[in-house]
């Protein structure tokens, strides 16, 4: 059975795995260095811990498989991690429509979110699931330390209604 639900602070040492893996799979385009690792850890291991509050676990059979996060519980998506073990079974897909319906009961119209513009799996997954994208961009990433070609994706949630007159 597959299950939706709010972190747990002792999920934070599974959920720095799981996203580590995710992150090292996704770096393969990009590169690493022994100093990514360890910051990238260190930053997983450091938001899982103290940002627990902010994640949606997706578990399958009680055991995480996923997590994403919305830092400022707003419309922006900035976590979202599928061990590489479990992609291509709807666990993204599922964890997006959920994270997608927080964003709308929040009272946003759209959900935002930024990803490496090489990590061409993200972004056709994203793609594939009515995203599109606004920009390009070269951001400097913390946790590797990095200047990366980085996206920025956006969906429409709420569709405005159309103002113009019709006599039908």
């Amino acid at each position: 059975m597959v299950t939706i639900r709010k972190a747990l602070q002792e999920d934070a040492e599974l959920l720095t795995e799981i996203g580590m893996r995710a992150w090292r799979k996704a770096m393969t385009h990009v590169g690493e260095t022994d100093a990514m690792v360890i910051n990238a850890r260190s930053a997983f291991a450091n938001f899982t811990r103290s940002g627990w509050l902010h994640i949606l676990v997706i578990e399958k059979s009680g055991v995480p498989v996923g997590w994403a996060a919305r830092e400022d519980f707003d419309e922006t998506i900035t976590d979202f991690w599928i061990d590489p073990d479990h992609e291509r079974k709807g666990y993204g897909t599922l964890l997006l429509a959920s994270l997608e319906e927080d964003i709308r009961k929040a009272g946003f119209e759209e959900a935002r979110l930024e990803t490496h513009a090489r990590n061409q799996q993200a972004v056709d997954f994203f793609r594939a699931r009515g995203f599109s994208i606004q920009w390009l961009s070269i951001v400097y990433n913390p946790k590797i330390d990095l200047d990366v070609e980085t996206v920025g994706m956006h969906k429409i949630l709420i569709q405005q209604e159309d103002d113009t007159y019709s006599p039908h």
